[in-house]
């Protein structure tokens, strides 16, 4: 296939904002450039065989210049394959993706403009701030802050800006916010005229400061503003008073590590992220099919033997039902089985395969179900316990003492991750962690075992630890955590609640 190079508009921050097309250039590219301003999260969805580089520019500090950029990005197309030039924002809007494109053209190699939504209108949003309005203005105007205006040969016309446009954005203004503010008013916009700087907008760190044109710059430099932030200038601002949204969000500013594994983290993210937290995914488990299948493919094989099946998680059931159709049956097979299901979860997944558990415990744990169990007659009756490779034998040991047959089967085993281990280290030597959150037992032995032993409670010290239950709690604790939070109901709407109410 001939090289191809995608330029991508990764969006402002949030990464819930990039396009369907830019996540799909993420997804198919062999080599990915990415900047500064490009949401790390992004990265996930990269094949993990594709090769990253970052090329950031933060307050002047170039990791490459444009040139060698452009460069960099026609040596990596000329190698073969799909390059993805991941951009912050959109990629021709302030983002030299003119630029980029150019150099491609004249090299010869086929490209694409895949757009993005722009921070000047996602950053003013997230701030309540409308850039139009039919009872304030129809016009609008998207300038670059970073000019000098006090050079003589400036490309602005500053007085059609201050008297011929209701809107006005600047980007990378933050740092010439005086001058802009001093060339606007001397050219005939209102000293009155409402101003808002909006720092690391749609982020969980988003801060917006507001004022007037004459006293904005005294105000931003007072709350320590800097960049990247976004200046907006126009009576659409006062807007934000009643309209302002998302600082409203109760965990907004809160960093929250998730230590679950990365196929399972979704649901624990979404929550979080959507009440304003910054979620730093950090897995150390991965979840597998166990190396040796044979156990759970005999059990398939003879499902006929048991009356019934308990399954204690959502893997279990997703790797039960992956060896049954790969033995060439469906849900039929268990026609003749009873179900037990440890949680509500566990359930939910149980019905998607057109089961429904005729036990599910008032609390998820196995405590619980052998509780249940205690309504039955298990006496001479066999039991599949299809679940992880190593789980507490509570369950089996119960069940057995009920007069049942179990057979605990391996459906699946939990590996240690050690996934940018060296980053959440520095993360919390740099005391930018609000809060872990463990959803297993597994999951906080594993992150224990990543930090360096003499260095633990410095790194941990101040941190707030949230826990999904009792049985991770203590394991918790066992290990030198202080745990802060334990979920009342073992689920994660569960912990996200408790998270929620502790805060």
């Amino acid at each position: 296939m001939k090289a191809k190079v995608y330029l991508v508009g990764a969006g402002p921050g949030d990464p819930g904002l990039i396009t369907l097309k830019g996540r799909e250039c993420i997804e198919t590219a062999d080599v990915i450039i990415y900047d500064y301003l490009a949401a790390p999260a992004l990265l996930k969805y990269a094949h993990k065989s594709a090769e990253l580089i970052y090329v950031g520019k933060k307050g002047g500090d170039h990791t490459l210049s444009q040139d060698e950029i452009n460069s960099l990005i026609v040596e990596k197309a000329r190698s073969g394959g799909v390059v993805t030039r991941l951009k912050g924002g959109d990629p021709f809007i302030f983002g030299r993706g003119g630029e980029e494109a150019e150099v491609l053209l004249k090299a010869g190699i086929s490209f694409e403009i895949v757009p993005g939504v722009t921070s000047a209108i996602a950053a003013a949003a997230y701030a309540g701030i409308p850039l139009t309005h039919r009872q304030l203005t129809s016009t609008l105007a998207f300038v670059t802050g970073h000019e000098d205006p006090k050079k003589e040969d400036t490309s602005i016309n500053w007085s059609s800006l201050a008297t011929g446009i209701g809107t006005l954005v600047f980007f990378m203004g933050v740092k010439n916010l005086p001058d802009i503010a001093k060339r606007l008013i001397e050219h005939g916009k209102p000293p009155d005229t409402p101003v808002a700087v909006i720092r690391w907008g749609t982020t969980s760190r988003q801060k917006t400061v507001t004022g007037t044109l004459n006293m904005i710059a005294a105000k931003a430099r007072a709350a320590g503003l800097k960049a990247p932030a976004i200046i907006v200038v126009g009576d659409v601002v006062n807007l934000r008073q009643s309209l302002k949204w998302f600082e409203k969000r109760p965990l907004l500013g809160k960093r929250i590590v998730v230590t679950r594994a990365r196929q399972q983290a979704s649901d624990l993210v979404r929550l979080l992220s959507d009440l304003g937290a910054e979620c730093l995914e950090y897995p150390t488990i991965e979840i597998k099919a166990p190396k040796d299948r044979k156990p759970l493919n005999q059990a398939v094989t003879n499902l006929s033997a048991y009356d019934w099946i308990v399954f204690t998680s959502v893997n279990g059931v997703s790797y039960f039902f992956e060896q049954l159709f790969a033995a060439g049956k469906d849900v039929r097979a268990l026609g003749h089985l009873k179900t037990a299901a440890i949680g509500p979860a566990t359930a939910a997944r149980l019905l998607e395969f057109g089961l429904s558990s005729d036990i599910v415990p008032e609390t998820y744990r196995a405590e619980s179900v052998v509780a249940a169990f205690k309504k039955e007659k298990l006496k001479g009756k066999k039991i599949l316990l299809p679940r992880a490779k190593e789980a507490r034998p509570i369950l089996p040991q119960e069940l057995t003492k009920m007069g049942a047959a179990v057979a605990e089967i391996p459906a699946y085993e939990t590996l240690k991750a050690v996934e940018n281990a060296d980053d959440l280290v520095q993360q919390l030597k740099d005391k930018r962690v609000d809060m872990i959150t463990f959803t297993s037992s597994s999951t906080v032995k594993n992150f224990k075992a990543l930090l360096p032993a003499e260095d633990f409670s410095a790194l941990i010290q101040g941190v707030t630890i949230a826990s999904i239950g009792p049985i991770t709690s203590d394991t918790a604790k066992e290990l030198g955590f202080d745990v802060h939070i334990s979920a009342e109901s073992y689920t994660i709407p569960g912990l996200v609640e408790a998270i929620l109410r502790y805060y």
